[in-house]
């Protein structure tokens, strides 16, 4: 079928005014059997002004975020679902567990009563943690404030520097012990430093105070002020969330004795001990960890320990009574983010045992540490084989397509091209689930009664797991992401991509899809994992994972020049008033939302065979994969939220996600005849082309 030429009134096809939607859901995504959901569109938006506004409008305008979240979106509509599937699945195996569980199912049975027995909880308080608040009171020494921060990954204490067993970027088929700065209570620390977050710095203090108060803290208040000022002295030593970025810049080898003498102020000894590390480390914010280092070591030690104090009952109050972990979501939920309710207990207890749906900046080390217990029993029932084989074939390609891309890239000089293609030759793609089991959990004993030591024990297990590869091949079995969790990630030095199960079922992808809206959106997310391996920090390491600036120098500065123009139009974003996105912090991201959106409308067009695309409901074949890629980023959210996503992610909020990127998409202009004098349109010459 030929393509019909679109008239333009006001510049919306006439197509799309006449087109009747079905009866929408309110809250949710009502695909039509080809996978886009008409009710969501709003034919009075013109497409050109904002096509998240066209594209979704009629959703938002008639979408309620639920109180008990700071956001509402596609992600978060598969995640409800995700999470009732896991209700069932967990209650079931709650109802068959003993007293004293051995299988894995009867194990995340057990786990899930414990969180439910919310009577018992109750009854506790904070009786739980009263052995580690005796033994911090007691503590005379930051000898012994620096053990008990070295095991943070396996308790609830709080610290001021983060460990973790990552690729070594050196010589990445190696494991590496890194270390690198933590200790900041808020989101970031322009939260400490810029004064439209004076609000939330004091409601911090007061979050503090009443946590010590509650505890029964000598002299909470005081106590409290000095904890955020000791803070505060921390986030002006430490690397902004840009600096972080810098991936030339994270890999610092130290030996115990290079430590002991950079950063003197901080007792290394007895902390690198309690971490289980070895006496050599990589330094990640190699030029912040000696000045954060000697704040600790000039800051009284009441001030250390009642911030120890506070982390400890902060880091667990999800976990316990009412008064800890209500006044944990007033301020992390609510202060922070604007939600309204707390979440109803079983989905917090769903959270505790299976991971994968951070509301309210939880530490992840203390949630879905069974996670792959989890995950075996939930592919089992919700991802057949035919789904893992479907996505595999829309991988393969992708990784086509964006090779035929790097092939034409004109800018790029042979030998980089050569790299390049090296590089994504070398990229494996991990679909649905691994292979191979991930986790025994034999060893791991789980009690019904006993919450706290459920998730003490648990995390113990999951950080002796991480901690046994140090020094040893990197496994390319493992995961970082179980396979009931709704996101993707690219694994930078492992040099490789992954899509869990759960993000490959609908609205996202289905394989009775028509083509074009699976190539939108979730083709899209394929490509922006791939476009990850080459953004601006991806593109420093090599086919094999390793640190490597394998870049000509007039090609490298072709790129960076490239991206900056991706970062400036980023820049003059204001999602909320007074705070614009910052383009540097999202570079990354953004560069892999257009490098996806580029490669899946390659790879949808080659799907073709050199037919011409149908015309379903009125739409083009371009039409409905760029209506698909605005569907995948559908979303609202609170004001707060979108303050606090501006200040520490590295993600742009969805409108932008959305916006930003057609705008600089020559194929969109064209499909929907975009023109000059629309609030989105970009001169050819001033449209970003990275990939």
């Amino acid at each position: 079928m030929k393509t019909k030429r679109l008239a333009r009134a006001s510049g919306l096809p006439l197509v799309l005014l006449a087109l009747v939607a079905a009866a929408p859901d309110p809250q949710g995504v009502s695909p039509e059997p080809w996978g886009y959901d008409l009710s969501a569109l709003d034919r009075s938006a013109n497409p050109g002004d904002s096509f998240d506004d066209f594209a979704n409008g009629a959703w938002k305008a008639r979408v309620k975020i639920p109180d008990d979240r700071q956001s509402w979106s596609v992600g978060a509509i598969g995640q409800e679902l995700v999470s009732s599937q896991l209700r069932t699945l967990l209650e079931q195996a709650a109802a068959q567990a003993p007293r004293k569980p051995v299988t894995e199912q009867q194990k995340i049975g057990a786990y899930y009563a414990s969180f439910m027995d919310e009577a018992r909880v109750e009854r506790l308080g904070l009786s739980p943690l009263k052995a580690d608040l005796d033994a911090i009171k007691a503590t005379t020494t930051r000898e012994a404030l620096a053990a008990r921060m070295g095991r943070t990954n396996e308790g609830f204490d709080g610290s001021l520097f983060g460990a973790q067993v990552f690729p070594d970027l050196r010589n990445p088929e190696m494991s590496a012990p890194y270390i690198g700065q933590a200790g900041l209570g808020l989101p970031d620390r322009d939260y400490y430093l810029k004064p439209e977050f004076r609000e939330k710095k004091d409601a911090y203090q007061r979050y503090v105070a009443k946590l010590l108060g509650l505890a029964g803290w000598p002299d909470a208040e005081a106590q409290a002020a000095a904890v955020v000022a000791f803070e505060t002295r921390v986030a002006e030593a430490s690397w902004s969330k840009v600096e972080q970025r810098d991936v030339t810049r994270l890999y610092n080898p130290r030996t115990l004795a290079q430590l002991q003498k950079d950063a003197p102020g901080f007792a290394w000894a007895p902390f690198l001990k309690a971490v289980g590390f070895p006496d050599k480390v990589v330094v990640a914010e190699v030029t912040a960890i000696p000045k954060i280092a000697a704040i600790f070591g000039a800051t009284p030690v009441e001030t250390l320990k009642a911030r120890a104090a506070f982390t400890l009952i902060d880091n667990a109050a999800v976990f316990l009574s009412s008064p800890f972990a209500n006044a944990y979501f007033d301020f992390h939920g609510a202060t922070l983010g604007g939600a309204k309710v707390i979440q109803p207990r079983w989905k917090r207890a769903v959270h505790a045992v299976s991971g994968g749906d951070f509301l309210y900046g939880e530490r992840s080390e203390y949630f879905g540490a069974m996670g792959w217990a989890v995950g075996d029993a939930y592919v089992a029932r919700h991802f057949p084989p035919q789904s893992k084989a479907a996505i595999e074939a829309l991988v393969a390609n992708l990784r086509t397509a964006f090779r035929a891309r790097i092939e034409k890239t004109e800018w790029m000089a042979p030998a980089t091209k050569a790299e390049a293609l090296r590089k994504l030759a070398a990229i494996r793609i991990k679909v649905g689930y691994p292979d191979t089991p991930r986790r025994d959990y034999a060893s791991l004993a789980i009690d019904p009664a006993d919450l706290i030591g459920n998730v003490r024990r648990a995390g113990a297990f999951e950080w002796q797991v991480q901690r046994r590869f140090i020094g040893k091949p990197v496994d390319k079995g493992e995961w970082a992401m179980t396979p009931q969790t709704i996101d993707a990630y690219n694994g930078g030095p492992s040099n490789e991509i992954v899509f869990p199960a759960a993000i490959l079922q609908p609205p996202e992808f289905d394989a009775g899809y028509d083509a074009a809206i699976n190539y939108g959106d979730m083709g899209s997310i394929i490509g922006h994992e791939l476009t990850h391996s080459f953004d601006d920090q991806g593109r420093m390491l090599d086919a094999t994972g390793a640190l490597r600036d394998w870049w000509s120098a007039s090609d490298a500065a072709t790129y960076t020049a490239r991206a900056k123009v991706l970062g400036a139009q980023y820049s003059a974003y204001e999602p909320v008033p007074g705070a614009h996105i910052n383009g540097d912090l999202t570079m990354g991201e953004n560069i892999a939302d257009l490098g996806g959106v580029l490669i899946a409308l390659d790879a949808y067009h080659a799907s073709l065979g050199g037919k011409e695309a149908p015309v379903i409901a009125g739409f083009t074949g371009d039409q409905r994969f760029f209506l698909g890629y605005a569907q995948g980023w559908r979303g609202v959210a609170r004001p707060d939220a979108i303050a606090k996503q501006i200040a520490s992610d590295p993600h742009s909020p969805r409108r932008y996600r959305i916006d930003g990127v057609v705008r600089n998409v020559d194929a969109w202009y064209t499909a929907f005849g975009i023109q000059p004098g629309t609030k989105l349109y970009l001169a050819p010459e001033a449209r970003a082309r990275v990939w």
